[in-house]
């Protein structure tokens, strides 16, 4: 597939704190996970570029933002090398089949090899059949023996106390 002549990648600035916002709201309600949504433009401001936690790709098509990926940093050990984690993807359904979405993927797969990471990795919802279909066109590898696990709010905070004394920086 040949990419839209005006298609454009680029870095987030903190001018798309909004629009980033937007797309987080658009995902959480494709993903029927609308109410997990805390995020405000304040917090993500912050995150995203007062103490950077990760980083944002927009895509825009005709100058107008379409689509975005967020990713951040992990770390390998048996590789001994960082990664590239991408928490989410999102191409609103307009741009669809346009090549948005494998430009995204194809951009985060040029920032880790620029950067030396020895892998990229993202997670899916099991019952999401059109994105595990375009990851398999990628040539992504399933890791079904793995699965995701996650700690927040209260079982964080009880497991964070059973070692009540600081750790490094804070």
């Amino acid at each position: 597939m040949e990419l839209p002549a005006d298609l454009l990648i680029r870095l987030a600035v903190v001018a798309d704190v909004p629009t980033i916002l937007a797309f987080i709201r658009e995902l959480a309600e494709y993903e029927k996970l609308s109410e997990e949504v805390i995020a405000d433009e304040a917090s993500l401001r912050t995150t995203l570029f007062v103490r950077p936690a990760a980083e944002v790709l927009i895509a825009e098509l005709g100058g107008a933002a379409v689509g975005f990926a967020l990713f951040f940093e992990s770390y390998s050990t048996f590789l001994a090398k960082p990664g590239l984690y991408l928490e989410d993807l999102f191409v609103r359904p307009p741009a669809r089949g346009k090549g948005v979405g494998k430009a995204l993927m194809s951009a985060c797969a040029r920032i880790a090899m620029q950067r030396h990471y020895g892998r990229f990795e993202w997670s899916v919802l099991d019952w999401n059949e059109p994105a595990l279909e375009f990851y398999k066109s990628l040539g992504a590898k399933q890791m079904a023996d793995w699965t995701v696990q996650r700690l927040t709010g209260t079982p964080l905070a009880t497991l964070a106390d059973h070692w009540p004394h600081p750790v490094g920086k804070t």
